[in-house]
């Protein structure tokens, strides 16, 4: 059955009005204790769409979702489920979009396949799995494994923390953790109909995904959904503290001009609107987050050490190398007659560690004499943001001694002007998307060899809980690091002056 992209984008309203008769007889059907599904056989891959796994939480906004009731009437998964309520333009969006997407080389029960669970990125406010660059065809194909993509609640819809306002709403600051934790529940249930191992489910997520895994694995209701997970460019050192939390929630219903309960029933596009909010402590628009609420998390995902919940879980934590250049374009302001003189002025605001930055630039330039202001804004930046977050989880997981292996992408990007490895440009490696909206990885055989090799690891780490025998565990003193290029290789503490520089200073967590 041949399926036009753009009305799977747009939700596939047209498949979905389609009558039973017109399914094809090759289409699979998968089933479980949460019911059964019918996908679409496309290519070499079964592909499940719009899976519900919780009820509408439009119905009980503020408060952790609910499973679905099981249902013996085969359920059509052709299409994908919205995506949740944010700012921008965007896929189909709707309250209700607590749905998932499975990709299995065959829905046969018993094949026991490993699990590879996807949580998109775009920080806790905003993204999507409802976009190619993280389709899972080719990676369920090449890798032999079942992946799984997930959609959830986002920003105040997910984040909002109104327990000290409300008592009604004292799971509020985390919900849209809470809904990650019932998608998870629903694979460790239903997963073996679509070919998978329960008992191997790796989690994987970029940006804020991989921060919402840092979270879950300081979250007792997550123990035991699953056994492997890897981080790429997403960190969660802190989460908020609730007296923060509150003056955030306290500014957002100051401009929504509501009281908590009138929030809970006000229409969905007024809450976005209300997102715009000043933030009381970081300024722009308010910060939504997981909470230290002492219900769902109790304390720091990785202060002040690693947390012991995830000791046993095998995690693989990546950065780019150049992670800016995904957000300071060379022809934009910050860029924009950049020069010696003035970039100490412009490197400043993209800091989140508070150095002096006239006192950092002569530092990189003492260092690294033959970079151009551009390049050391670049670097300074990169490393003075996100990066000093995964230095510190790596060191937390090696000093308590548990398994981490540690990348980085060094591999420069031969569409995106100015080349470099930055945020994001690790999706399309791990999925094999390469030709995909969104991707800068190139198609030419230097792309095919990175992704094949990121590929790889990342499928033995949910195979078999290691990367990989060539890539070293991440231990002390000697910080192994894989980079993954054109030619990847190991490297021990790669970046070692620049590590040691930022540690003299304190990392603040963004939303503490």
């Amino acid at each position: 059955m041949q399926i036009d992209r753009r009305t799977i984008l747009a939700g596939g309203a047209a498949l979905a009005a389609m009558p039973g008769a017109a399914r094809g007889a090759t289409d699979p059907i998968a089933w479980g204790p949460g019911g059964r599904w019918q996908g679409l056989r496309e290519a070499s891959v079964s592909v499940f769409r719009g899976i519900r796994y919780g009820v509408d939480p439009g119905t009980y906004r503020f408060q952790p979702p609910r499973a679905p009731i099981a249902s013996h009437d085969v359920q059509r998964a052709i299409a994908f489920g919205p995506t949740c309520p944010q700012r921008g333009t965007g896929p189909d969006r709707a309250e209700d979009c607590l749905f998932l997407n499975v990709w299995t080389p065959e829905a046969r029960p018993g094949a026991r396949r490993p699990v590879m669970v996807y949580f998109h990125g775009g920080a806790y406010s905003g993204g999507t799995v409802v976009e190619p660059l993280v389709f899972g065809n080719r990676l369920a194909a090449a890798g032999d494994v079942v992946v799984v993509t997930v959609n959830h609640r986002l920003n105040a819809l997910g984040y909002l923390y109104l327990a000290r306002l409300d008592p009604r709403f004292a799971d509020s600051g985390n919900v849209g953790q809470l809904d990650l934790v019932l998608a998870l529940r629903w694979v460790r249930d239903n997963i073996a109909g679509f070919g998978g191992d329960p008992t191997r489910v790796m989690v994987f997520g970029q940006s804020g995904g991989g921060a919402k895994i840092a979270t879950l694995m300081a979250m007792p209701a997550a123990r035991g959904l699953f056994h492997a997970a890897a981080t790429m460019s997403g960190q969660q050192v802190t989460g908020s503290g609730p007296i923060n939390a509150t003056r955030r929630a306290e500014a957002f219903l100051a401009r929504l001009k509501a009281t908590p309960a009138q929030a809970a029933t006000l229409p969905v596009e007024r809450l976005i609107d209300a997102l715009g909010a000043e933030d009381p402590i970081l300024g722009g628009g308010v910060y939504m987050g997981p909470v230290v609420d002492m219900r769902s998390l109790t304390r720091h995902p990785f202060w002040p050490d690693a947390h012991p919940l995830g000791a046993t879980i095998p995690l693989i934590l990546g950065n780019t190398r150049e992670e800016t250049r995904a957000f300071i374009a060379p022809d934009g302001p910050v860029l924009r007659g950049i020069d010696w003189s003035n970039i100490a002025a412009r490197l400043a605001p993209q800091l989140r560690i508070d150095v002096h930055p006239e006192w950092l630039v002569a530092q990189y330039r003492q260092h690294f004499p033959a970079m151009t202001p551009a390049d050391l804004l670049y670097a300074a930046s990169t490393a003075g943001r996100s990066w000093p977050g995964q230095v510190i989880e790596a060191e937390a997981r090696a000093t308590a001694g548990v398994p981490a292996w540690v990348y980085q992408l060094d591999y420069s990007s031969p569409l995106r002007p100015g080349g470099g490895a930055a945020h994001t440009d690790d999706i399309p490696l791990v999925f094999g998307t390469l030709d995909t909206p969104g991707s800068v990885s190139g198609t030419g055989a230097d792309a095919r060899t990175v992704s094949a090799r990121m590929m790889a690891a990342f499928v033995a780490l949910a195979r078999s809980g290691n990367p990989g025998a060539d890539w070293p565990r991440h231990t002390l003193p000697r910080r192994a690091t894989m980079i993954f290029d054109r030619v990847s290789r190991v490297a021990d503490d790669p970046r070692r002056w620049e590590r040691e520089l930022f540690a003299q200073f304190p990392y603040v967590q963004p939303g503490t």
